[in-house]
């Protein structure tokens, strides 16, 4: 059984800083891209960062320069570090990753979600 985990979320004042991770666990060939999403309340779910086994990296204008998404691949996990957070950060996060299963397949894989509040 695959499965994809986040942890780190939390309340936080506006300016602060938070650094959430992401771990997927169980049998699987490999794991391709690996990214971040949110969700705020009567919002649509939205792309934050994204980062494919190449290494390159993709992020939404709204978190650029202030949010820094990496990976440590023998850990199977990716961490997405938030700076100089604001409210309008207050969603909750996503993990998703493209694993790649024994049989060459290829399965897209979320997280249940945490949350991250940002107080002004």
């Amino acid at each position: 059984q695959v499965q994809v985990a986040e942890s780190g979320g939390g309340l936080v004042q506006a300016g602060g800083s938070l650094r959430l991770s992401c771990a997927a666990s169980g049998r699987f060939y490999s794991i391709e891209t690996m990214g971040w999403y949110r969700q705020a309340p009567g919002k649509q779910r939205e792309l934050v960062a994204t980062m494919p086994s190449g290494g390159s990296t993709n992020y939404a204008d709204s978190v650029k320069g202030r949010f820094t998404i990496s990976r440590d691949n023998a850990k199977n996990t990716v961490y997405l570090q938030m700076n100089s957070l604001k409210p309008e950060d207050t969603a909750v996060y996503y993990c998703k990753a493209i694993i790649v299963r024994d049989s060459g397949y290829g399965y897209q894989y979320w997280g249940q979600g945490t949350q991250v509040t940002v107080s002004s």
